[in-house]
């Protein structure tokens, strides 16, 4: 990869984007179902998103894969600002569940 190739944040860590890539191909269900145990994750230590504000949903534009689902696209955010720790240990649970 050339530094002029764009990597997601996802990509930075292999476990991590492993596990995405299982979740982007599984199915809808099981998506929002990994989705649940990542946002239920993050309620257990604490880490909470801002509320999106009502106009926000009218200026929203889809740009990947996980945005077409609310309750996925969020768990993205949530999975974002986790420490790198509790990424990788998401990561590995999701790659144990999805694998």
């Amino acid at each position: 990869m050339n530094e002029f190739t764009k990597r997601r944040w996802y990509d930075e860590d292999p476990t991590l984007s492993f596990a995405v890539g299982l979740l982007e191909k599984a199915d809808k269900s099981i998506q929002t179902e990994c989705a649940e145990i990542i946002i239920q994750k993050a309620h257990d230590f604490n880490i909470y998103i801002p509320e999106n504000r009502l106009e926000d949903s009218f200026n929203y534009i889809l740009k990947r894969w996980y945005d077409e689902d609310k309750v996925i696209s969020d768990s993205f955010e949530y999975l974002k600002i986790m420490s790198f720790d509790l990424q990788k240990e998401i990561s590995l649970e999701l790659i144990e569940k999805l694998g």
